[in-house]
């Protein structure tokens, strides 16, 4: 699975004159279980997020308020998507280093994520990610 498996996903839009909602659901809006949530916040005027890969974990960014940029490589290629609306959601697959950036004032940064917090599925480092990225893409 390579960097052309992540892709936006827009979400459902109920439009009210009171205000829209936007609703997302395991395995019908997004191509999993939903085992994690969790957010960013205050995040100071250009300081950068992520930094890491993960081995297996599915993720869908969303970027609640404001915008942001997420850097996806997948150790051949990289792809920069800029997020700024709420009903659309960035997949993100397994084995891609991602790293985000250019936050505006006030942003938002949803992540649901496929599996609850485990330290072992992390690529903390770059280099080791790039060897293990390599080594899977020679397995196939």
């Amino acid at each position: 699975m390579g960097i052309e498996a992540c892709k936006f996903i827009e979400f459902p839009i109920v439009h009210d004159p009171r205000g829209n909602l936007t609703f997302v659901e395991s395995n019908r809006h997004i191509p999993f279980d939903i085992k994690r949530v969790y957010y960013l916040y205050d995040v100071p005027g250009g300081a950068e997020r992520g930094g890491h890969g993960h081995k297996s974990l599915h993720q869908v960014i969303i970027a609640m308020s404001g915008s942001f940029d997420v850097i996806l490589n997948d150790g051949s290629r990289s792809h920069r998507y800029h997020l700024n609306r709420s009903y659309y959601g960035l997949y993100v697959a397994p084995m891609m280093w991602r790293e985000i950036d250019n936050f505006s004032s006030g942003s938002v940064c949803m992540v649901l994520a496929s599996e609850h917090y485990d330290e072992t599925d992390y690529f903390r480092e770059y280099q080791e990610f790039i060897q293990a990225a390599k080594h899977k893409s020679t397995v196939k």
